[in-house]
């Protein structure tokens, strides 16, 4: 996974990353799907679902946050 700095970093009142990584097929079409669904961009589903997992299963790093 490729990771580079955000040039939107100071937009989302902090530092931020951009992330480059594989999925197959299948996985893309289906985060497709939720994001037509909810009228939202693919990138938002994905955050949204990071944001979820810690939340879940890592919830002291992000309460620091």
């Amino acid at each position: 996974m490729a990771v580079t700095s955000s040039q939107n970093a100071k937009k989302q009142g902090g530092t931020s990353a951009r992330l480059s990584f594989t999925l197959s097929s299948d996985k893309l079409a289906e985060l497709e799907r939720i994001a037509k669904r909810r009228k939202v961009a693919v990138a938002w589903v994905v955050r949204d679902a990071v944001d979820r997992y810690l939340d879940r299963d890592y919830p002291l790093l992000t309460e620091a946050n």
